[in-house]
């Protein structure tokens, strides 16, 4: 399974980080290929290209603030969480990723 995720909060500091770090880490673990987009205080890092997009099986936005350029994923299966969600329960979201994806 190939996920993107994009993860952005109000300040844009720790929980944005925090969240990428914890999703990435926990993805690995389950051997699950993700690619994190950060909306925080620095702007968009690690952007997503148009390719990420479109080879992602699933999009995890994990945000509590509107997310920049979200119409890129309007044909994309896309699971929404909190920052705190993506901190806190990193294996239920991908889990739930992997539901998302079975669902026809």
């Amino acid at each position: 399974m190939r996920v993107v995720a994009i993860t952005a909060c109000p300040t844009g500091i720790a929980h944005t980080y925090m969240a990428a770090d914890k999703l990435t880490e926990t993805a690995k673990r389950l051997s699950i290929n993700i690619k994190v987009e950060t909306q925080g205080a620095m702007g968009i890092e690690n952007r997503l290209t148009e390719q990420d997009v479109q080879r992602a099986d699933v999009v995890v936005m994990a945000a509590d603030i509107n997310i920049e350029h979200s119409q890129r994923f309007d044909n994309q299966k896309c699971l929404k969480v909190s920052v705190q969600d993506a901190i806190q329960h990193p294996k239920r979201i991908l889990s739930q990723c992997q539901q998302l994806l079975a669902r026809k």
